[in-house]
């Protein structure tokens, strides 16, 4: 009896133990009204767990009262941003009045059970939009390139573009591009809604007139953007294709002197690559919530090796301090840390922002890209706002 007593015990205390004393659990519970017959509910947010932002990566299980859930266990301190889908970012879980929600946001401290109330549904036809295309936007589909898929591109152009014919423009490369100007072709159906703004600094004198070329990203974005042969691929596509079919087919200003590139994310980390490796082609990078380190990413031993004169660019880089963003810092202090050692001066060779309760979002994005635009291609009455 004593010898099962002690069994009994020790297999009570191993059951108690079981969940790591770091692991909290988190239930997605989901109230849904207006559900289209036959569907599913998934959830899909930053982490692994929930799919890394595929609409149907992780279905909730319905119990018998109609409720939807699923339970998870994360890292204490962790920051989930979430959203919830029927399967597809065409049928994703809108406010009440139609629009399209924040990210779900929360710190994980505690055992705790997040309740949403769904009571509309996007779809094709119904689901609303953030902002709109302003301004005249060419497209150039199925562009090819040598290692990389084929991909469209956009091109805008300034408000003054046909007024003179003689007039040169620089030109701003963007990553993502789908993401730039148009709310339809966007990931999020929000776009970084950089034409309005642009529009509106340069009517206003506050940047020069540019031209900016959004490339499209393929489903090898993740390689793409990332320093292996597929990302290094990517960049000559950039500099030995595409910048030659758009300095014939516009007027552009080719010298490097001109052009720059941008991006987000992961785009921001290319983006660096381009003007770092590429200083010839690119005077400057912005680099927008940029994955210089995290995970197996890691560009800023690139820059710490770099033994060469210091290179003439110069680079933007902006974060915010909520979910993946405030994942990115390390990695981003880490970058300007070894710019400043390389001879890099703030506000003069790089400007760093650090934006207050912004998330990893096209939403965010666009409210501060007026401060990329002002920096790469400010006048002197625009510098002033930075």
């Amino acid at each position: 009896m004593k010898k099962f007593f002690l069994y009994a015990l020790s297999f009570i205390l191993f059951t108690i133990n079981i969940q790591p004393q770091n692991d909290v659990n988190i239930t997605i519970l989901v109230k849904a009204n207006n559900l289209p017959s036959g569907s599913s509910i998934y959830v899909t947010g930053n982490d692994a767990k929930l799919g890394y932002w595929q609409p149907d990566a992780v279905k909730l299980i319905k119990n018998v009262n109609g409720i939807w859930s699923k339970s998870f266990l994360f890292k204490k301190g962790e920051k989930l941003d979430f959203k919830i889908t029927l399967g597809s970012w065409e049928s994703e879980a809108l406010n009440d009045d139609g629009s399209i929600p924040s990210n779900h946001s929360i710190e994980v401290l505690i055992d705790s059970t997040i309740e949403i109330v769904v009571n509309r549904w996007a779809d094709k036809l119904g689901k609303k939009t953030e902002g709109q295309i302003t301004g005249i936007v060419q497209y150039h589909l199925n562009m090819k390139g040598k290692g990389v898929k084929s991909r469209d591109v956009i091109v805008w152009l300034p408000p003054f573009y046909f007024l003179d014919p003689e007039k040169r423009y620089p030109v701003l490369y963007i990553h993502d591009g789908q993401n730039i100007v148009d709310p339809r072709t966007s990931t999020f159906q929000i776009d970084w809604q950089i034409d309005e703004t642009a529009d509106s600094l340069i009517r206003k004198g506050l940047i020069e007139e540019i031209i900016i070329v959004g490339i499209y990203n393929t489903p090898d974005r993740k390689s793409e953007y990332s320093e292996n042969d597929t990302g290094y691929a990517y960049m000559n596509f950039i500099v030995d294709s595409l910048k030659p079919f758009i300095d014939k087919n516009y007027r552009t200003l080719p010298d490097k002197k001109y052009t720059a590139t941008a991006g987000s994310s992961l785009a921001g980390l290319i983006s660096f690559m381009l003007a770092w490796e590429h200083n010839h082609v690119f005077s400057m990078a912005a680099s927008i919530s940029p994955a210089f380190k995290i995970g197996r990413y890691n560009y800023v031993d690139n820059v710490e090796s770099y033994k060469g004169k210091k290179k003439n660019i110069k680079i933007y880089i902006d974060n915010g301090d909520n979910e993946l963003d405030s994942k990115l810092q390390v990695g981003i202090d880490e970058m300007l840390q070894a710019l400043n050692v390389k001879g890099f001066v703030q506000d003069e060779d790089y400007y760093y922002y650090k934006a207050i309760k912004s998330q990893h979002s096209e939403r965010d994005w666009a409210k501060r890209v007026w401060r990329t635009l002002i920096f790469l291609f400010g006048t002197e009455k625009g510098r002033k706002l930075l």
